[in-house]
């Protein structure tokens, strides 16, 4: 699967309602807000070259797309070019010497994180960000001791918008995926989402892509604008 698979079907009926059992978050752009380090990253890269900084505001968008979409903004360079994989390793370097300078959970995340372990609702994090990042990182946002499960995008053989990190993330929870929202803010996590059989959720406070669709558009079940209102639709189909 790939970023090119279709859009899925929203079905509108609500037999979801009062069914969910468990949350399931992406990191990047849902949870976290990671965009100023790693816009950091690609900046020290040009800053190395000679170039100006990139504005936050143009590398932001990108942040939920990892290196692949912060070296296309910051050189303009994709997989297919000439030197792509050593510059992927050298922003991955630097990423992971400055992993959380400036990176916070978004306003009204905490908020929403101790919502449901009052309720003892379980909740963890899928994340196509690699282990090695995604590890420390929330270990040092203070996540690690109270999510159910954290999968990263090389726990398994394949990354979203394919559905196995999710049907993994199912399993370790012990929840089978219907009973399972699925919170991300970019279209591949709607895409995983529903092949994987989870009520899709689109952050639309988070970055987003750089796509043409908005998440309105992208036919999750539901949209939500904050975390607060995240955390009021929870109340209402949990």
């Amino acid at each position: 699967m790939s970023d090119s698979t279709p859009l899925p079907q929203r079905e509108d009926d609500d037999t979801s309602i009062g069914l969910c059992q468990g949350i399931l978050f992406d990191l990047d752009g849902t949870l976290a807000d990671t965009a100023p380090d790693l816009a950091a990253a690609v900046n020290k890269m040009r800053h190395d070259r000679g170039l100006d900084m990139v504005p936050l505001e143009r590398l932001r968008p990108l942040a939920s797309a990892g290196a692949r979409g912060l070296l296309a903004g910051g050189f303009g360079i994709g997989p297919e070019d000439h030197g792509f994989a050593s510059m992927r390793e050298e922003f991955l370097a630097n990423y992971e010497a400055d992993l959380c300078i400036e990176t916070t959970l978004f306003p009204g995340v905490g908020e929403l994180l101790d919502y449901l372990d009052e309720r003892g609702t379980r909740w963890g994090i899928v994340t196509n960000k690699v282990a090695r990042l995604t590890e420390p990182l929330v270990a040092q946002l203070g996540l690690d001791t109270r999510a159910g499960c954290v999968v990263s995008g090389d726990t398994t053989p394949h990354s979203k918008p394919h559905p196995a990190p999710l049907l993994h993330a199912a399993k370790e929870l012990g929840l089978p995926p219907e009973r399972i929202v699925y919170v991300g803010d970019d279209l591949r996590d709607v895409q995983a989402g529903f092949a994987a059989g989870m009520v899709t959720v689109a952050a639309a406070y988070g970055y987003c892509g750089s796509n043409d669709l908005p998440p309105t558009q992208w036919h999750a079940k539901h949209v939500v604008q904050s975390p607060a209102d995240l955390q009021q639709l929870l109340r209402d189909i949990c």
